[in-house]
């Protein structure tokens, strides 16, 4: 069974981006925790169903919130190497891959 895992710098942006969701609006940012955790949860059943994203990696959005994951899938793990907003700052985590 497949396993997901967070690059340190995307945990630590999926935690601040869920921090501004909930400064906005009670209980928002429980919601964007929630649906990143099931678009994730979709990635370990299906890893190949985001759209390549270069020659190694690939991009799901998140359904609802500007964001999306972009992710390295393995046959053991499938690695978030950002949740990236989809309209700042294009390829500022290329240096992870």
């Amino acid at each position: 069974m497949r396993s997901i895992a967070f690059h340190p710098e995307a945990e630590a942006e999926f935690i601040a981006a869920a921090q501004y969701f909930e400064s906005q609006a009670e209980n928002l940012g429980l919601e964007f925790i929630a649906t990143v955790e099931a678009t994730y949860q979709r990635l370990l059943n299906l890893p190949e169903s985001g759209r390549p994203f270069g020659s190694r990696l690939r991009r799901t959005l998140v359904p609802g919130f500007p964001y999306g994951l972009i992710y390295r899938p393995g046959p053991d793990t499938v690695l978030v190497v950002a949740v990236a907003h989809v309209r700042r700052r294009p390829g500022y985590w290329r240096s992870r891959a």
